[in-house]
């Protein structure tokens, strides 16, 4: 029996308008289709230009789309169009249900590590005592040690916000996850805690969908691999069928 997706993409659409080169219009990606189920980890390839952070974006409603759904499922059976949510709309739901980690830590100044994963872990309805607990243990998890707890995010190192971010994204995980290349700043020993957390998370029912530029993490994480062309979804393969100038290719 197919289980009902978490997120299900439907004909999505996207360019921008480049007004200093003539109000030229760049398609980012087009009649993109997919759905994602809870505990499925999809990765997205393709080479630079082909669409997968605009992707990540317009799902999360950073970017609003040009046309397309994105449903996503916010309770059993019921399903909200993401891009017909008004701004107040997707904050809340941005919230409870959708989260999302890039591979730069973007904060509030004056904020440490504890307070920015302990707000992450509130917002997703957790009291105050036990987002701090949750907060804590998301933070060791991913080798941010104690001492750095409440130094202000701002002067770690780019390691370390990353780390920040991770543990931020996961605490109380919400129902979708997105990654985009949440690993490129990590040494071996700190890639492999970050790696063993999001595997974790699928188990766990989230569902995923993700960019790395790295061969081996698609293939350790992911379900199956969507491949992007130009904006378009031109392949659907599993991870160990992936080229690996694909995965490693830049953004």
């Amino acid at each position: 029996m197919r289980r009902e997706p978490v997120l299900d993409v439907r004909r999505l659409h996207k360019s921008f308008v480049l007004h200093a080169v003539s109000d030229r219009t760049v398609v980012a990606f087009a009649d993109i289709n997919f759905t994602l189920t809870a505990g499925e980890h999809v990765a997205l390839a393709g080479m630079s230009g082909a669409g997968k952070s605009s992707l990540l974006k317009s799902i999360y409603r950073t970017y609003r789309p040009d046309s397309g759904e994105v449903w996503l499922q916010i309770h059993a059976g019921e399903y909200v169009d993401m891009c017909s949510l008004s701004d107040a709309e997707i904050a809340a739901i941005r919230g409870h249900e959708i989260g999302y980690v890039s591979q730069f830590l973007r904060s509030e100044p004056r904020r440490g590590a504890l307070e920015i994963v302990t707000r992450s872990a509130r917002q997703r309805g957790m009291t105050d005592h036990d987002a701090r607990e949750a907060a804590a243990a998301a933070l060791q998890r991913v080798g941010i040690e104690e001492r750095l707890w409440d130094v202000y995010a701002s002067v770690l190192s780019g390691g370390e916000k990353q780390r920040v971010n991770l543990a931020a994204g996961t605490v109380h995980p919400p129902r979708l996850l997105l990654l985009d290349e949440p690993l490129s700043a990590l040494d071996p020993e700190n890639r492999e805690r970050a790696l063993a957390l999001i595997a974790s998370l699928t188990h766990r029912g989230v569902a995923v969908v993700s960019i790395f530029h790295d061969l081996e993490a698609i293939q350790r994480l992911a379900s199956r691999v969507l491949v992007l062309e130009k904006g378009r979804l031109v392949a659907e393969r599993s991870p160990d069928e992936l080229d690996s100038r694909l995965a490693s290719a830049a953004r």
